[in-house]
């Protein structure tokens, strides 16, 4: 089979900027059921550069996050031995307004956002109770009510990130894991938020000398 042939079995849907969500779709009797297949994104700096794994994006739908934007992304798709891949027609947009917003946040010193909690520790969470997310300048603290469910100083052993589990709720959802042994899945109220979370939290963390990002991301100074 022809490599032009292959690379017209699946095709990217979806708007290529942040708060969107990517979805690989079959566009050829002759392509396999993504349920069947292997599927890794990745990110590249530029159109035919080094690929760089975004550790647990393994579903045909992924929300690009802030650290994708000024990015192309790419996923590969394998069946039988066989690979091919599709990729965004350019890098990852903005989203409009989001620069702004963030701006005049980070002017305060903690900024309060609600979620609900999707999991913990990869267990999925049934309780739909509003919790309040604060972002800080020294750290990032988890509450329901009154009391506090996780609170911890900016450090190495801490990630943020888009979740990257799929879903039509992924472009409103963050992974955030707090230390070693103890992680969330939070979903926001708006995708808007959710960018604008990880965004604070990555500024206010960076002027700690922490780089905070997902798993296994290479992050890039002040991204």
């Amino acid at each position: 089979m022809g490599e032009e042939t292959v690379s017209q079995l699946y095709e990217l849907d979806g708007t290529e900027a942040l708060g969107s969500f990517l979805h690989i779709q079959p566009c050829s009797l002759a392509a396999s059921e993504l349920s069947e297949c292997t599927i890794q994104w990745y990110r590249l700096a530029c159109e035919g550069g080094k690929q760089e794994p975004i550790s647990g994006a393994t579903k045909p739908v992924y929300a690009p996050e802030p650290f994708d934007v000024g990015r192309i992304l790419q996923a590969e798709i394998t069946y039988g031995g066989q690979t091919t891949s599709v990729t965004t027609a350019g890098p990852i947009d903005p989203a409009a307004g989001l620069g702004n917003y963030v701006e005049a946040l980070v002017r305060r010193h903690d900024i309060e956002f609600n979620v609900v909690v999707v999991q913990m520790n990869g267990t999925d969470h049934t309780s739909e109770t509003i919790h309040v997310l604060h972002i800080g300048r020294m750290r990032m603290k988890l509450c329901k009510g009154k009391s506090s469910v996780a609170k911890e100083y900016y450090s190495t052993s801490m990630q943020l990130c888009g979740v990257r589990g799929g879903g039509n709720a992924a472009a409103q959802a963050a992974f955030w894991q707090v230390k070693t042994g103890l992680s969330f899945v939070l979903a926001f109220e708006t995708e808007r938020e959710r960018n604008a979370a990880i965004m604070l939290a990555r500024r206010f963390a960076y002027d700690c000398n922490i780089m905070l990002s997902g798993p296994d991301d290479r992050a890039a100074p002040g991204s």
